[in-house]
């Protein structure tokens, strides 16, 4: 097992069961539903051994401000997190969620590779793609030998913060890409955050583009269409946002997938955007 980016259902299949493997279900579900939706659903039926991660109590501390809906948890604390799940350098982790490993699969997946974790993978097309493959599942709690403290601290030359975003506003696109629905992008409608737009010079990509029936496309289309996207940037020169951090992580998870590696996430992104009045607003394509 060496999988860094995605694995598919069949591979996963083949070593279940494995010591060295270590499963995680990150199912949440963003809107118009009870905070602990994702958590009930894993409590009623998940794949043999698998730990459960919340996006906001897990993946995220909600106690920061200005910050965005979504800001990155304490390092040390998320390494205790990672030591209490039994997971620890050698281990292969693999991360589901309901489906396209947009809440909140991508963003676990993220944090591990920011930790320095490299052997960590999504499940491509999630839980659903695991049910029509007839995968196991079960309702039991396996006892988890937890482990010490992930050994490790976030590396931080793998964010980009709102102030380095605001320095580059005055330059050409293609460094900027905002994963969110085009309808958002535009500031048609908001339905989460209080103001609606996008940072001034972003190109809208829309994480569901990346996808075909729930699964990620091939990695050779994805990278003709984004590098087309990036001209002659490199892609380390990019940063990617959407509306809290959560689906951004989905992009660069397609990023990877395709091979064009190395662009880094704004975590604030949207909603840590606005939360300072004086940063600029644009709206329209």
């Amino acid at each position: 097992m060496n999988w860094t980016t995605l694995v598919d259902v069949s591979s996963l299949s083949a070593v279940l069961g494995d010591p060295r493997l270590k499963l995680v279900d990150a199912r949440f579900v963003m809107l118009n539903a009870a905070p602990d939706a994702g958590r009930e659903a894993y409590l009623a039926s998940h794949l043999p051994g698998a730990v459960y991660a919340d996006l906001n109590r897990d993946l995220s501390d909600l106690s920061k401000t200005g910050e965005g809906r979504h800001p990155l948890p304490d390092s040390d604390a998320f390494a205790r997190t990672l030591g209490a799940w039994g997971i620890g350098p050698a281990h292969q982790v693999v991360v589901y969620d309901a489906g396209d490993g947009s809440m909140a699969a991508a963003r676990l997946w993220w944090l591990l590779k920011v930790m320095g974790h490299e052997r960590v993978a999504v499940l491509d097309g999630g839980l659903a793609a695991w049910r029509a493959f007839g995968g196991a599942e079960t309702a039991d709690l396996a006892p988890v030998a937890s482990e010490a403290p992930y050994p490790s601290h976030f590396d931080t030359r793998r964010l980009a913060s709102a102030d380095e975003v605001t320095a580059r506003l005055g330059e050409g696109s293609g460094w900027l890409f905002d994963a969110r629905a085009a309808e958002r992008f535009r500031g048609d409608v908001e339905p989460i955050d209080s103001v609606a737009g996008h940072v001034p010079g972003a190109l809208n990509l829309p994480f569901t583009q990346n996808l075909r029936d729930g699964r990620f496309r091939p990695a050779e289309a994805l990278r003709t269409e984004l590098a087309a996207l990036l001209g002659t940037r490199a892609a380390s020169d990019s940063v990617l946002m959407c509306g809290s951090g959560v689906t951004a992580c989905h992009l660069l998870l397609a990023f990877e997938h395709a091979g064009l590696h190395g662009a880094r996430i704004y975590p604030g992104s949207w909603s840590g955007w606005i939360s300072d009045p004086s940063r600029p607003v644009a709206r329209g394509d």
